[in-house]
């Protein structure tokens, strides 16, 4: 799993986390699981012409410890924390939680649209090793109009 129990102490404190899930620790672990697909599809929105996957995403989220991304751990870290507090926001202001949710979320959507750039994360290649043939585009030419 990218993240770890410890890494939800950026966002939430231990304390709260137990309150609210009332020692259950299946539930941090749901939380953390659905954060990270939440995140693993943002970055496979990233794509080459061709449509392959642009980043390595099972590198990137197998990584573990000062490998990973600090940023993208913190975003992940920030979605988890959300998904945990819908059961119940004890101690917290929801507000907060909710609106460093959402910045996340955008943040996550502009990286997969490219207005983002983290030069830190593994791409795959840009050409298909296994065919070995470079990637193309197709399509017709734009409608030509006598004006």
């Amino acid at each position: 799993m990218f993240l770890t129990t410890a890494d939800l102490g950026t966002t939430i404190y231990s304390y709260q986390i137990e309150q609210i899930t009332e020692g259950d620790e299946n539930i941090p672990l749901q939380a953390m699981a659905s954060a990270e697909e939440e995140v693993r599809s943002y970055l496979t929105a990233i794509e080459w012409s061709d449509g392959r996957p642009r980043l390595d995403v099972p590198a990137i989220l197998r990584a573990s410890g000062n490998d990973r991304n600090a940023l993208l751990v913190r975003m992940t870290a920030t979605i988890a924390k959300f998904y945990i507090i819908e059961l119940c926001n004890a101690d917290m202001i929801y507000e907060t939680a909710k609106e460093r949710y959402d910045r996340a979320v955008t943040w996550l959507r502009q990286l997969s649209r490219g207005e983002i750039k983290l030069s830190t994360l593994p791409e795959t290649p840009e050409t298909d090793d296994t065919t070995g043939t470079e990637p193309f585009i197709y399509g017709s030419r734009e409608k030509f109009n006598h004006e």
